[in-house]
């Protein structure tokens, strides 16, 4: 990698698999982090930071045997030397060296409060340990950055101990002098204003920053950052990180490409990769996407009320900051109750449904959807119950199956060692064109259970439900005045081996029964938008 800088040129550094993995429920195994690795070199970040050799077995397995990336400078991260050694007899920083890593991201104390205290070194003996170990590694790797830690803590505290540290790093060779908002506290304007006055001791062209997100101001301390001067940004894909997390570099990248101009490395094309990036991550975690993150979200450039939709099919830009298409998102013009002609005609559009305008069949359509939410439907969370719902009346749905009887049995037993169980138990009895079939299957919970037992009957006549499974669940009680015989609304999410997700929407007093209407819409959705021919009658 090239080190002359272009003052517009700003470089990418994604910590993912370091920061992201000290989310609260997060664990990458060493495969993991190769995947997530290779994905980020074909995104066109400028590093990547495996984690930290020697902390634990999953770095140390990943660092064996590292990824071999075609553009993105793997970098291995790590602590200055000790207090009281000298960095030839330190093996935590020997860790970090010995490893096949061309870069190295060494962190260190910036804040006097944090010298004394934590480490309970003199200040000057602080200044050494980064210095010297600067020096050590440029002697053993192409690029050595220093990550300031706390440092606008310690700036706030004393400005002049805390540039003497980054002066440290800079003068004896870093890259990177990278300045780090450990606690996520500190706001735009104190970044900038404090940026600007550490430029004038070491220049933008070699200041990073490294924000995290107490406050809800990572992206914008970032961004901050760049205006006032620096050139490399660290953040993680989704924000992931302890506590608030990091700064989400699904927001800083095309907030840096598109909003102000600055070249990253990255081709557009690499740019519209951001939103599968995005959810390729949260799917490698077995995790919802968040639907109104932004930029990425599948809500990022959706459009519930009957007016907006009107105005974005004129012109896109009056609801929308930028075309969806140039991050890897798209518009979505949602169906709810507050839906007119245009967001369903809109709808039916995406889905690939023709339908004239003047249609009256539309107009039975609206006021469909108007009365089944009012009834407690919500299609604006589950397009694929609508699409179902718009080709039955519009067009045609095969008929796949049905469901003759169902049964649900729930035990709660001890088992023969005194221990507490609950176990469900589900019979189901299905048509499939001429034939029918009873299978019967168990789950830890009702709902599993029949999910399990319609898919062994399912699988004998429609083998690509092979690869479909439910990824979320969600129950809402739509009047719980009720008591027990409220009406409950299931909305279930399903994806399936090509990465595509969907939604269904059931009710009913009856949970398990409402479980199922939105169960058997999925399985519907799927085989329609497979194009499967429905079993011979």
């Amino acid at each position: 990698m090239s080190t002359e800088i272009d003052t517009n040129r700003v470089y990418l550094f994604d910590t993912t698999l370091r920061d992201g993995a000290q989310t609260q429920g997060v664990d990458f195994s060493a495969n993991d982090k190769a995947v997530i690795a290779r994905m980020l070199d074909d995104l066109g970040v400028d590093y990547v930071e495996g984690g930290w050799p020697g902390a634990n077995p999953t770095d140390d397995e990943f660092f064996r045997s590292p990824p071999r990336l075609s553009r993105a400078m793997f970098t291995a991260f790590g602590m200055t030397r000790r207090p009281g050694r000298s960095v030839e007899n330190d093996p935590g920083l020997a860790a970090i060296l010995d490893v096949d890593a061309p870069a190295v991201c060494m962190v260190g104390k910036t804040w006097d409060f944090h010298v004394t205290v934590a480490l309970e070194a003199e200040l000057s003996e602080n200044i050494d340990m980064i210095a010297e170990s600067v020096v050590h590694a440029k002697a053993r790797k192409d690029e050595v950055m220093f990550d300031c830690e706390h440092f606008f803590d310690g700036y706030k505290a004393d400005p002049d101990y805390a540039l003497e540290c980054a002066r440290a790093a800079y003068d004896n060779g870093a890259r990177w002098v990278v300045l780090c908002d450990t606690n996520g506290g500190t706001l735009p304007d104190e970044v900038d204003r404090i940026v600007r006055e550490v430029s004038a001791h070491v220049p933008g062209s070699h200041l990073g920053i490294h924000a995290h997100n107490d406050t809800e101001n990572a992206v914008a301390n970032s961004l901050a950052a760049v205006r006032a001067g620096v050139r490399q940004v660290q953040g993680t894909i989704n924000g992931l990180g302890e506590r608030c997390g990091n700064a989400n570099m699904m927001s800083v990248i095309p907030s840096l490409m598109l909003k102000m101009g600055m070249e990253t490395g990255m081709s557009t094309d690499q740019l519209g990769q951001i939103t599968p990036v995005s959810r390729a991550l949260y799917e490698l975690l077995n995790l919802s996407p968040h639907r109104h993150q932004a930029w990425v979200g599948e809500a990022a450039f959706a459009h519930k009320g009957g007016l907006h939709v009107s105005a974005v099919a004129k012109d896109p830009k009056t609801y929308e900051h930028i075309e969806p298409h140039l991050v890897g998102n798209k518009r979505h013009i949602v169906v709810s109750d507050q839906a007119g002609r245009s967001n369903i005609l809109a709808r039916l559009e995406e889905a690939g449904i023709e339908a004239a305008p003047d249609d009256p069949k539309i107009h039975r359509l609206v006021d469909d959807v108007k009365n089944r939410e009012h009834d407690g439907y919500a299609y604006d969370g589950a397009e694929a119950s609508f699409e179902l719902l718009a080709r039955r009346l519009l067009d045609n749905v095969p008929a796949y199956f049905e469901m003759d009887s169902f049964r649900v049995d729930i035990e709660r037993r001890y088992n023969a060692r005194g221990q507490l169980l609950t176990v469900s138990q589900a019979i189901a009895k299905i048509t499939v064109g001429k034939d029918h079939y009873m299978e019967a299957g168990e789950g830890n919970g009702p709902v599993e259970a029949l999910d399990n037992a319609m898919r062994k009957a399912l699988l004998r006549v429609y083998p690509a439900l092979a690869d479909m499974r439910l990824t979320d669940f969600k129950v809402r009680i739509l009047t719980p005045q009720a008591g027990t015989a409220a009406v409950t609304r299931v909305m279930v999410e399903s994806s399936d081996g090509t990465g595509q997700r969907w939604s269904t929407v059931g009710i009913s007093p009856n949970i398990v029964d409402a479980s199922f209407e939105a169960l058997k819409d999925a399985i519907y959705y799927k085989l329609l938008k497979g194009g499967v021919e429905a079993a011979a009658a």
